[in-house]
């Protein structure tokens, strides 16, 4: 399987009078359409782990591969590019702007990089949205949506520029148990349709398992690396 993300011998250090070693030699990678879970207690690292990845974060020492492009050496603009072709973020907050309808929320992101939105753009997401199952609530505000659609917005945007990487840290922390469980089974469904490489970090063991593979983070290194296949 072709690896989309790759990291080889990560460390992070926050801190220069007092230093702080959040991430210890972690090499990991990460293959085409594949779906997998990060697990950790809180303070583990794995978000640390997540925002590295997903290069909004950069290393103290080792190397970060984005479809086999060293990402070491990029200025911001390259980096930033890199980071807008190929992954797509979920958070455990949606960040909707709530004077928007949940449509202008997902086209906002390519609004503020393109400066206008054409037709195909628009009706691009309008199927994302159709895909999500938003599209009876496409014209809604945000403070008009239910939590679980808040988050199902979230992630239409994410998969507006249709990202091959989708990295997710805690995208049902705030919903439901009815509505976590939908929200997995639609990134699942995404996962099969599209192909698209999920990362999703949880502490939820319950949750964690629905994924192919389970990698636990403790104290900063990898603990467990489990494939279920």
């Amino acid at each position: 399987m072709e690896n989309v993300i790759e990291l080889r011998g990560i460390n992070k250090i926050y801190g220069s009078a007092v230093k702080t070693q959040v991430l210890y030699d972690i090499s990991i990678s990460f293959g085409k359409g594949s779906f997998s879970s990060i697990i950790g207690q809180s303070g583990s690292g794995k978000s640390t782990l997540l925002n590295i990845m997903g290069t909004l974060d950069t290393p103290t020492t080792g190397e970060v591969l984005i479809n086999g492009v060293s990402t070491t050496k990029l200025n911001a603009n390259k980096l930033a590019s890199l980071r807008n072709q190929s992954i797509g973020f979920v958070f455990q907050f949606h960040y909707l702007l709530p004077e928007f309808t949940a449509l202008e929320n997902v086209l906002m992101p390519h609004r503020i990089e393109a400066g206008s939105v054409s037709k195909e753009v628009r009706e691009r997401a309008r199927e994302y949205m159709k895909l999500v199952g938003l599209e009876k609530v496409m014209d809604n505000k945000a403070t008009e949506m239910s939590g679980g659609q808040q988050q199902r917005t979230a992630i239409a945007r994410a998969l507006l520029n249709n990202p091959p990487i989708i990295l997710a840290d805690e995208p049902t922390g705030n919903l439901d148990s009815a509505s976590t469980e939908n929200i997995y089974e639609l990134l699942r469904d995404i996962n099969g349709k599209m192909g698209t490489t999920f990362v999703i970090i949880t502490h939820d063991r319950r949750i964690a398992e629905k994924a192919d593979r389970i990698v636990e983070i403790t104290d900063g290194r990898i603990n467990l690396d489990l494939y279920k296949n």
